[in-house]
């Protein structure tokens, strides 16, 4: 006998009640739902930034002005401050060292006395040299005479030739014995002087390596003072050779250079460039320049660090913006220009140079337009500004 059985399926409708397989579906359908909602607000946040939501509110900024005027060709580097000479003062001979006439940093001439060592012992030694040679000139007179006596005797066969001889030749050793007894005149008085140690340039001292009392040793190794000249003063800084052609094309004329302390409100020190080395460092492919400062104040003090700015010539009818106004993007570099309904717009520039204050634009402005100084961080090409009362930068044209 065969038995059916029948199954059924209960409607998810029956009793109130869901299928138990319906639940996962339902999961997906609201993942899907949420999946949708997440990528229509991606897709709202990735809406082009040039585009501005209606009523924005107008962004504070500051503003300077394009221009067009001459500006001056010139380049930056960091020198070092060298005294033009440096003499480190040694004494000749040695002795005692009785006085000091100067105080360590003092500025001294030349020729001015700055020791005076122990002169007894040298003032004895000329004395002896001199009475030395005192003593061999009586005798070279005495042989002098003899020789012309000796010249009347040899004649009339009084005396020898041999005699003669001996006679003319004692005269002439005795010459030459008083020659070198008056070089050691001359040497024991310039040991003498040398007792007294004179300023070899004008200048700046620096510190004492000697005090009173001390015995001093002729050409020693650690000199007694080093004096600096600092007026006029050098100072030295490396360039790239690739600006050589163009300080080469200038340097029939002046070309100026001005130094400035870092950290220092006060005018730059003005002088004029003049030494190029005459070879390019292969090692680090710079060319030394030197730079002379007159340094009459001594603002300038051999050691220092400068920044050092070199002026080659002058460009006119350049377009000039302020430097703060120009930004670094992706795509290069730009300004916001102001438009006339007061919203801005982004520009790209090519800038030529830029220094700290204005940047000459070879490409992008053409002198007149106001652009944006401050404030670029939160703005949007189409953006509204508000200009701030008395912020307003820029250079006067000339």
């Amino acid at each position: 006998m065969t038995h059916r059985v029948m199954f059924t399926s209960p409607s998810v409708h029956d009793s109130g009640r869901r299928h138990p397989r319906s639940r996962p579906a339902s999961r997906l359908a609201a993942a899907t739902g949420a999946a949708l909602a997440a990528i229509l607000v991606v897709a709202g946040c990735g809406a082009p930034a040039e585009t501005q939501r209606p009523g924005a509110a107008p962004v504070p900024v500051t503003v300077g002005q394009v221009v067009r005027k001459t500006m001056p060709l010139t380049f930056r580097e960091i020198g070092h401050v060298e005294a033009i000479e440096t003499v480190a003062v040694k004494a000749r001979i040695g002795g005692a060292l009785q006085r000091i006439l100067f105080a360590e940093g003092d500025s001294v001439e030349a020729g001015a006395t700055l020791f005076l060592i122990d002169s007894r012992p040298y003032q004895a030694a000329l004395r002896q040299a001199q009475a030395q040679l005192a003593r061999d000139q009586a005798m070279l007179d005495k042989a002098e005479s003899d020789v012309k006596r000796y010249a009347d005797l040899v004649k009339q066969d009084y005396v020898t030739k041999e005699q003669y001889d001996q006679i003319t030749a004692n005269a002439a050793s005795l010459k030459a014995a008083v020659a070198a007894d008056q070089a050691a005149v001359e040497s024991a008085r310039l040991d003498l002087d040398y007792c007294t140690i004179t300023a070899p340039v004008t200048g700046r001292t620096g510190a004492l390596g000697v005090r009173v009392g001390d015995l001093v040793k002729a050409n020693a190794d650690v000199g007694m003072v080093t004096i600096n000249r600092t007026r006029p003063i050098y100072v030295s800084f490396p360039v790239p050779a690739q600006r050589l052609p163009g300080i080469l094309a200038h340097r029939e004329r002046r070309i100026e250079v001005t130094a400035t302390l870092p950290g220092e409100d006060a005018p730059a020190a003005t002088g004029k460039l003049t030494f190029v080395d005459n070879a390019v460092d292969t090692a680090t492919s710079t060319i030394l320049l030197k730079a002379t400062f007159p340094n009459q104040e001594e603002r300038l003090w051999p050691g220092q660090f400068v920044d050092v700015t070199v002026t080659l010539g002058e460009q006119p009818d350049r377009v000039v913006c302020p430097a703060s106004a120009v930004q670094t993007g992706q795509q290069g570099q730009y300004v916001f220009v102001v438009k006339d309904d007061h919203t801005v717009e982004q520009r790209p520039v090519q800038v030529d140079r830029m220094d700290e204050r204005d940047a000459v634009i070879a490409d992008g402005l053409s002198g007149g337009e106001t652009v944006v100084t401050d404030g670029q961080l939160r703005l949007v090409p189409g953006a509204p500004i508000q200009v701030k009362q008395g912020t307003t930068e820029g250079s006067d044209a000339t």
